[in-house]
């Protein structure tokens, strides 16, 4: 959606830094899946984040212009700061699996680094 509405290149870098990231650490946990022999399970965490996805497809469908990009960066920085958190305070400390707690843990640096991107981009646009 970024890509599509947003005019600012620092917003289309992210974006596409986004989807680039987002989609090797899925590729990779996909692959230890599947190396395990489990299958992902769809659980209240998964449901509650694709619900509160659709709401805010909906609610950024209605911005264009500099109120879109804050609002995206705002929302990235939210949404980087809550899951971190979960990750770094709930998840890792509790995955007995060395393979599953390296995969979080390099996935963790990266999503870290999206949350300072995304803070640099906050304080840019405000």
């Amino acid at each position: 959606m970024a890509l599509a509405k947003s005019k600012n290149p620092e917003i289309h870098k992210f974006a596409k830094t986004m989807i680039r990231d987002h989609e090797a650490v899925n590729e990779q946990a996909l692959a230890l899946l599947e190396k395990l022999g489990v299958q992902a399970q769809d659980n209240f965490l998964s449901q509650k984040l694709n619900q509160d996805g659709d709401a805010i497809i909906e609610r950024f469908s209605t911005l264009s212009g500099a109120e879109f990009d804050r609002a995206y960066a705002e929302n990235e920085l939210a949404y980087h700061k809550a899951v971190n958190a979960l990750v770094g305070d709930v998840f890792i400390p509790n995955i007995e699996n060395a393979e599953v707690k390296a995969l979080f843990e390099e996935g963790l640096k990266i999503f870290k680094a999206h949350e300072a991107h995304a803070e640099m981009m906050v304080e840019a646009l405000n």
